[in-house]
């Protein structure tokens, strides 16, 4: 869960989808970016993708009013809109090899000060599956990531270094947490918006690597 003095997941995701631009194809990862698809983009066009070939959906189908053949990369039950397209898995990895995905908004268990980051396999877990996501971060133009500030056990999700195996190396624009907005610069990482009810003090307290941290940090933006 979110804590209650920062951001909820949605709008974590409501803060990323005020950085696209109309026109922009957006592949969402599992988990909280998923939700990114429920943002109200206004007069942008944005045209979602997912690995499983469905082109140009709309936000998750209420319950009650799922389609059973209509699911997102994650299995989730999504809605279409106007001009979306059904095409075939190959299709949909083709889109994404040849660089035609503008931003992939994806998972992470941590994410590093130089933009590494890991979000396949836990620490100490027999397995995993990398599944599209090394296909993404190398392909796509924009790498964001939405993610808790810390894990279950209060450890940080932002690090120096990553410790677990990493998906890929130096690819990550933009973080959001439940705390607050952070960017990825030649510099290091930068937090450039805080949440609601959460101190400088806390985030950094809860970050694993150094911060640039402005003398004035603005509350993270949200549409209206």
């Amino acid at each position: 869960m979110s804590d209650a003095r920062g951001l909820t997941r949605q709008q974590m995701c409501d803060r990323l989808a005020m950085e696209f631009a109309d026109g922009w194809i957006v592949n969402l990862g599992i988990g909280i970016p998923t939700l990114t698809s429920n943002c109200d983009f206004g007069d942008k066009a944005i045209i979602f993708h997912s690995e499983n070939g469905v082109v140009g959906y709309g936000p998750l189908a209420a319950p009650g009013r799922e389609d059973m053949h209509l699911v997102n990369a994650g299995g989730q039950h999504v809605t279409m809109n106007p001009g979306s397209a059904i095409v075939h898995h190959a299709d949909a990895f083709g889109m994404i090899r040849s660089g035609r995905i503008d931003v992939t908004v994806l998972g992470a268990y941590e994410v590093a000060e130089n933009g590494d980051f890991a979000n396949w396999k836990m620490a100490g877990q027999k397995g995993g599956g990398i599944g599209g996501a090394m296909d993404l971060a190398a392909c796509a133009k924009h790498v964001f990531v939405a993610m808790e500030q810390v894990t279950r056990s209060g450890r940080p999700r932002l690090v120096e270094r990553c410790a677990i195996p990493v998906t890929a190396k130096g690819v990550v624009d933009l973080v959001i947490t439940n705390y607050g907005l952070f960017e990825i610069t030649p510099e290091g990482m930068a937090l450039k918006e805080i949440a609601p009810g959460v101190t400088v003090d806390e985030i950094k307290a809860t970050t694993g690597c150094s911060l640039i941290i402005p003398h004035e940090v603005p509350t993270v933006r949200m549409r209206g």
